[in-house]
């Protein structure tokens, strides 16, 4: 019987992947990297998410942050890091190429789509820096992705809501748009309700602090003094679990 509604979990961790399985959630999305929009996570991350998790493990394949025009060599990364995963057994891969004019890469995104297979597809949000979201909503079709991970080119999906209703609309069930981006308890029975969308993308985290007892004051590892290093972010099965009741309640 097929769902009414998925919430897929963006975990950027194998600890966020477990929380967010014992919160229900039906997938996960598997990063590294998160504050450079998530990229491919380790060989032995995924290895040991795969071991596990009862439920769809999708991996994002994205070489490394910033724009999504790729070169020839990490085009090649993408295409290995789709075999290695394959391997591993994943359900499916998150990707997103596009131009330098801002069109979606057909060329390229149809090959790593049919390497992929069986795995399910998804283009990640390089559709919402895209030049022409409808035209690419054809472009994506085309290329024989399942899926569609959009803010409605917003920074938040709740402020991309019309454009969201409008692509699930044309897409018309040839491929399913789903709403990610700040997307929690206090937005999501508006975006379900206003979207006509039935799977949705979410982080859902809490923060707790590291068991380091030793702290060395004035050193920044990650170059970013108001990230705090000792304070760590994982799903909170807490919230994933609250979502899923208000989508509940709903359908």
């Amino acid at each position: 019987m097929t769902p009414k509604f998925i919430l897929e979990i963006c975990a950027n961790s194998v600890e966020s992947a477990i929380m967010a399985q014992d919160g229900g959630a039906q997938r996960v999305e598997l990063c590294d990297n998160i504050y450079e929009g998530g990229t491919t996570p380790s060989f032995g991350a995924i290895k040991i998410a795969r071991e596990k998790l009862g439920i769809d493990l999708n991996i994002i394949i994205r070489p490394r942050g910033g724009d999504f025009y790729y070169s020839d060599e990490e085009f090649e990364i993408m295409k290995q890091d789709i075999s290695l995963v394959k391997k591993l057994g994943v359900n499916g891969i998150v990707l997103g190429l596009l131009n330098p004019n801002g069109s979606i890469d057909v060329t390229r995104t149809k090959i790593l789509v049919d390497l992929a297979k069986p795995m399910s597809v998804t283009f990640h949000r390089a559709f919402d820096v895209c030049n022409d979201p409808l035209l690419a909503l054809e472009d994506i079709i085309e290329c024989g992705c399942d899926r569609i991970l959009t803010s409605g080119q917003k920074n938040k999906a709740f402020e991309g809501i019309d454009l969201i209703q409008k692509l699930v609309e044309k897409a018309n069930k040839r491929i399913i748009i789903m709403p990610g981006s700040r997307i929690d308890e206090t937005n999501i029975s508006e975006i379900y309700s206003k979207t006509g969308a039935n799977e949705f993308h979410a982080s859902l985290r809490k923060k707790h602090a590291s068991k380091m007892q030793f702290k060395k004051d004035g050193v920044y590892i990650n170059g970013f003094p108001q990230l705090d290093e000792y304070e760590i972010s994982v799903s909170d099965p807490k919230r994933v679990k609250k979502v899923i009741e208000i989508i509940q309640n709903l359908t």
